[in-house]
């Protein structure tokens, strides 16, 4: 399948500030021309050097972002855009990566145009120990972590909806941090790794599935009895967050 058509299945705040205002000149517009044309693709990829480790960061605005490990390359990435203002960047060096929607100056406005795409489909390197930061406006969204070496997880979320993977084996003690605007999100979670889940929520319903409420958050049966554990803070302010303990598909 292809991205575009991978792009059409998915479901149409604190972040780093070009992206929020990537977002806002998204949906607000700032006076310029749609620009929407014929759709384009691009494919870009990043070789692993010697670092011993890696901070990467994805600043993506609006649209319909996915993220998964199993390259052997630290990023292999696929574009689709038909607003050529749109054309991401990628950056690399000494050890830190980034993804991120151009500036913002001079982008369109794109209230109203019901065929504007921006779609990044984006594969990792599992191996390497990654501090991975994921910040975004709006839009849908698919992240499948399991598979990446993570030592930290912090995913800012605007305006989305979508699915956070964390299911499978871990090998190491993991603090994610989790903000979400405002949503309909799913975090699929382990079951032979102990997690816990801190939770502090606006009007937003909190829905659960193999976990247990303890306090002021959750934990699922291997808390607690498993060497690893997921730390996950959790603040949303309104929609619907759903939170599963799910054995993850291949095992």
């Amino acid at each position: 399948m292809s991205l575009g058509e991978r792009g059409q299945t998915l479901n149409t705040k604190h972040s780093v500030l070009p992206v929020v205002l990537c977002a806002a000149v998204l949906l607000a517009g700032c006076g310029y021309g749609p620009g929407v044309g014929a759709l384009r693709s691009a494919s870009q990829s990043v070789e692993l050097d010697d670092a011993e480790s890696v901070r990467a960061e994805i600043l993506f605005g609006a649209g319909n972002l996915q993220v998964a490990g199993g390259t052997e390359k630290l990023l292999e990435a696929d574009f689709a855009y038909n607003v050529a203002e749109l054309k991401p960047e990628v950056r690399y060096s000494d050890g830190t990566l980034v993804v991120r929607q151009p500036e913002v100056r001079g982008l369109p406005d794109l209230r109203g145009i019901s065929n504007f795409r921006n779609e990044w489909d984006l594969r990792l390197y599992d191996d390497v120990p990654m501090e991975l930061t994921v910040d975004m406006g709006s839009g849908a969204f698919d992240l499948q972590l399991a598979g990446l070496s993570l030592t930290r997880l912090e995913v800012n979320l605007g305006a989305c909806e979508g699915t956070i993977d964390l299911r499978g084996d871990w090998e190491r003690d993991l603090d994610i941090r989790i903000d979400v605007g405002a949503g309909d999100i799913r975090v699929l979670l382990p079951s032979d790794v102990g997690v816990r889940v801190e939770v502090n929520a606006g009007p937003t319903a909190i829905q659960t599935s193999g976990l247990t409420k303890e306090g002021s958050g959750y934990t699922n049966a291997a808390y607690g009895v498993s060497e690893v554990t997921l730390q996950v803070d959790l603040s949303a302010g309104i929609g619907r967050i759903n939170l599963v303990v799910e054995e993850a598909a291949d095992s």
